[in-house]
């Protein structure tokens, strides 16, 4: 694989590095916002909204459109949240594995104390 490739891919990684910014770009999977209306929806200032979404336009995840005195943001690509899609189903699928780990700890546990049990 190129290495310009992986710099790219590393660029996305660390502008959805944040939280709060992953928040903005599901938020915006769903259709363009204003800064006040992403404020609302993630639970930030407006100022920090608007610093984070300058990360976002930084790395070019995300333009602008501007309808008066207002700028909406929208993702400049979809496939931006196809990404962000199969990260959650990478998420509950390790999760799950997980839980039947913690699942087969407690079994062991139980059976453990049975058997010590006289």
């Amino acid at each position: 694989m190129l290495d310009s490739m992986r710099q790219f891919k590393a660029g996305v990684f660390q502008a959805l590095g944040h939280p709060t910014r992953v928040a903005i770009a599901e938020c915006l999977s769903r259709g363009e916002m204003s800064v006040s209306g992403l404020s609302e929806a993630v639970g930030v200032e407006q100022s920090n909204v608007s610093q984070h979404l300058a990360v976002l336009r930084n790395k070019y995840l995300v333009e602008t459109r501007k309808d008066g005195n207002q700028i909406f943001y929208r993702l400049r690509d979809p496939l931006l949240a196809d990404v962000l899609e199969k990260m959650r189903q990478y998420f509950f699928a390790h999760m799950n594995e997980a839980m039947e780990v913690l699942r087969e700890e407690q079994n062991g546990a139980a059976n453990a104390i049975q058997e010590k049990t006289p």
